[in-house]
């Protein structure tokens, strides 16, 4: 099996654009779902149901894949789960390393996941010399001062960054040095990196900010609907009663209604 420093997925030289690449791994996990309970076939409207997206984008995304499903009978589940994981590398073996063995990193350490989308967890390295040799998962925890080493025997080319944010820049810059090319980072800071590195940025705090503003916005919604309800029956309850035989601004004429003031 290829590992992960030798070959390289092709998304970029195909021209994927990265909107359609970052959608890639939720029909994926949707198509497994499907091939778990061992249906054959798919619509385009089902499978972007389950995925969270309108069925033309997922045909869209499809036609850079260049499959474009059967008219009447869908997309084969089991040809779409191989095309889209060759397509973003899970057929191959990525060893990973994983930087900073505290609570996160111990638990992405036992996170299941990993193994079975490829990615083979070669190293946890940690800075707290009573850290090293403790098994974690299953796997000894090693000192950050054999990081270029263990990166260079493993051909880890993916790494994986759970340290404080005041050392996650250092860190970062030592797995680039060493040849990591992709960064994975849950330090709650930015990382700088030369052209040529991709980092993805995980924050669980980002994430629960933007939830709570929904949260602020749905509550201000239903205040303002519950407020305009109030103020519509206050004014129903005030409204002075008509006088008798008014019949609103208007008064009937031979030809219908004749409005209160005539035009001069």
């Amino acid at each position: 099996m290829a590992t992960g420093r030798t070959h390289r997925p092709a998304t970029r030289s195909r021209g994927i654009p990265e909107a359609t690449v970052a959608r890639l791994p939720l029909y994926l996990r949707a198509l497994t779902a499907l091939s778990e309970r061992s249906v054959p076939t798919v619509s385009s409207e089902e499978l972007a149901a389950a995925a969270g997206v309108n069925s033309a984008k997922l045909r869209k995304d499809f036609s850079y894949l260049g499959s474009y499903g059967t008219r009447g009978v869908g997309y084969d589940v089991e040809y779409l789960v191989y095309q889209i994981s060759r397509e973003l590398g899970l057929t191959q073996d990525w060893p990973v390393v994983i930087v900073g063995i505290g609570n996160l990193g111990a638990a992405l350490a036992g996170y299941g996941g990993f193994a079975s989308r490829g990615f083979r967890v070669a190293a946890l390295i940690d800075a707290d010399p009573a850290m090293t040799g403790k098994p974690v998962a299953g796997i000894p925890v090693q000192h950050s001062d054999d990081l270029e080493k263990i990166i260079e025997e493993d051909g880890v080319s993916i790494g994986v960054i759970a340290t404080p944010a005041g050392v996650a820049q250092q860190v970062c810059d030592r797995l680039v040095a060493a040849g990591v090319t992709s960064i994975l980072n849950f330090a709650p800071t930015v990382l700088s990196v030369p052209d040529g590195v991709d980092v993805r940025k995980v924050d669980l705090s980002i994430e629960l900010q933007i939830l709570a503003f929904h949260e602020q916005r749905k509550a201000g919604e239903e205040s303002s609907a519950e407020a305009d309800a109030a103020e519509a029956e206050t004014a129903t309850a005030v409204a002075p009663p008509a006088p008798r035989g008014a019949t609103g601004g208007n008064r009937k004429g031979p030809d219908g209604d004749v409005p209160a003031v005539m035009p001069a």
